[in-house]
């Protein structure tokens, strides 16, 4: 089955025949094209028009992630699954303001119900979260009256700002968080925690190009130029599960520690063994399996994705109402 292809190395990426190969003064490897789902460039790779037009052919996106190791862009090969109908209702949703917020309400209830998951499991193991529980849940009504959507996002911004709020009480120590930093993180978690939600949003767009959504439209944040909007609404839903879930075994398992960072006045960004290290957990992570409830079959996390995708097109067309991702494991 094709999977992700994490470079982490500089070096030059190049095609002969119907394999890919990577190779730089130290290392030369073999890809074999049929194995590969995506690609993720973690170092700074050469690359030539050639090789692109081989990747198009076998619609494989490459995500391109910059010197500390955060998204810069995506080669987003030619879309294969186009269907003008859906585009239609994808904007027909978004211009209705009433079917937009509809949507957006969703997922945020649906990445709310995750976070509160990931506090309750630690409140069992006796962690002093219950008050940002409690704060979580009395935001939650509120979401049925806002009016727009900048009304939602700030009341998403406070969940997430209270669900942060707990996280030194689920971290071991020597890994704090103050408040969450974007751009540019400034401390471990925050580093962590930006790397993750660059490695999701890249996974989410390739679910996205294997279905016949458009990713430049989307219901809870702005679609705006040079961005894959709809990738961000869907990585929402999924950030508590497989982000940081996969930050919470890194640090209080000790998988990841403070050797594995590097800092530049007010940048705090991993090593190399850092993001491998990181990498290598979070495709474990992908890879995990559940009985999903109404297959009834053995589920990845990452097919769960793809899954989200299809019920979204389903709400868009009117054969079902979308209900997001919750977890129940």
């Amino acid at each position: 089955m094709p999977k992700n292809y994490y470079i982490l190395q500089s070096g030059r990426l190049r095609r002969e025949e119907n394999t890919l190969y990577f190779e730089n003064a130290e290392m030369k490897k073999a890809i074999p094209i049929n194995d590969v789902d995506t690609l993720y460039a973690l170092g700074e790779l050469d690359l030539n028009s050639k090789l692109l037009n081989f990747l198009t052919q076998h619609h494989i996106p490459v995500h391109f992630f910059n010197y500390y190791g955060y998204y810069a862009g995506t080669y987003y090969p030619r879309e294969y699954l186009n269907s003008g109908f859906l585009l239609v209702k994808q904007v027909e949703h978004y211009t209705n303001l009433g079917k937009r917020m509809e949507i957006a309400k969703e997922l945020v209830r649906a990445a709310a119900y995750n976070i509160l998951e990931n506090l309750r499991y630690y409140r069992k193991r006796e962690k002093n979260v219950s008050e940002n529980i409690e704060k979580i849940e009395a935001i939650l009504p509120a979401i049925e009256d806002v009016k727009n959507v900048p009304e939602l996002m700030s009341a998403e911004g406070r969940i997430r700002d209270s669900y942060y709020g707990a996280w030194n009480e689920v971290l071991r120590e020597g890994f704090e968080l103050d408040k969450r930093v974007y751009q540019p993180p400034d401390n471990m978690v925050n580093c962590l925690i930006s790397f993750g939600n660059s490695l999701l949003y890249g996974n989410v767009l390739t679910e996205i190009y294997r279905t016949q959504l458009t990713p430049t439209i989307s219901y809870l944040h702005e679609p705006g130029e040079r961005r894959f909007s709809l990738s961000l609404d869907l990585s929402e839903v999924f950030k508590p599960i497989i982000v940081d879930r996969t930050i919470f075994n890194l640090i209080n398992n000790r998988i990841i520690k403070p050797d594995d960072f590097l800092k530049e006045l007010n940048l705090c960004y991993l090593n190399d063994n850092g993001r491998r290290t990181f990498v290598r957990e979070y495709e474990e992570k992908l890879r995990t399996t559940v009985i999903h409830k109404t297959l009834k079959r053995s589920v990845s996390y990452g097919r769960l994705i793809r899954l989200e995708c299809y019920k979204l097109i389903k709400h868009l067309l009117g054969e079902a109402q979308y209900s997001g991702f919750r977890v129940w494991w």
